[in-house]
């Protein structure tokens, strides 16, 4: 592996040791092709996810690096740290829980090569065609977008998909705040980048339980949501300035 990947894959975990070697593994097929490294933070597990890990690098994943919070911090700052820890030109963020498919990364990668590839595209966002979730969650998740969607006009039909593919000079750039994973989109407009869209597939959770439950997420959501809205009024970005000449 060389000091500085095409791509870095992060995936911030908490008590996910049922699910990480799986996906790991996955990971490792479908970017065999690729110049890669994957970065796992343990986001505070009490499950020996950190000891897993250091198993699966012994053993001989030599690609896979761990971060460890004593404490869970939460998704934001997990990606974030890794963001910050990652020597790829660009990021590939997959949930723990092995409901994202690495196997859609290569397909998303392929657009950031595309000829027709635009100067400004910073990020290509996965869409959930076939959730595979429960009715309340899906319930909940359509009510968001629809609100996220009128009030940003981000033009994302799905923003929670944790599978992404971010450049990522452009993602250190964003503002951080805890839950900002879920605003990627908006936030990457906000500071003039272009993205694109690519439906992926997801797969119901094979073990494990979800660490929050609707009402969690929609009591966050909401404040979060007023505060995007607030940043992205208040930005002067879409404003060039002209050098003058001698």
């Amino acid at each position: 592996m060389s000091n500085s990947p095409f791509v870095s894959v992060l995936i911030p975990a908490k008590n996910e040791a049922q699910n990480l070697p799986t996906l790991l593994q996955e990971v490792r097929q479908a970017l065999a092709g690729e110049d890669f490294e994957v970065i796992v933070v343990d986001d505070g597990s009490t499950d020996g996810s950190a000891a897993l890990l250091q198993s699966m690098q012994r053993e001989g994943y030599s690609q896979l690096r761990v971060l460890v919070h004593d404490r869970s911090l939460g998704q934001s700052t997990s990606i974030y740290h890794a963001a910050e820890a990652a020597r790829g030109t660009w990021l590939a963020t997959l949930d723990g829980d092995g409901q994202n498919d690495p196997a859609d990364i290569p397909g998303m990668l392929a657009l950031v090569r595309a000829a027709d590839c635009p100067a400004n595209l910073k990020l290509i966002a996965g869409h959930r065609v076939k959730r595979r979730d429960s009715a309340s969650k899906r319930w909940a998740s359509r009510f968001a977008n629809r609100l996220r969607a009128k009030l940003l006009n981000d033009h994302t039909p799905d923003t929670g998909c944790g599978l992404k593919v971010i450049e990522r000079q452009a993602f250190l750039q964003l503002p951080y705040f805890d839950h900002m994973h879920r605003y990627i989109p908006a936030l990457i407009q906000r500071h003039k980048g272009a993205m694109r869209v690519h439906p992926v597939n997801h797969r119901p959770r094979s073990a494990g339980v979800s660490k929050y439950g609707n009402i969690d997420r929609a009591l966050v959501g909401i404040l979060d949501l007023f505060g995007v809205w607030w940043l992205i009024r208040r930005t002067r970005l879409d404003a060039v300035p002209r050098e003058l000449e001698h």
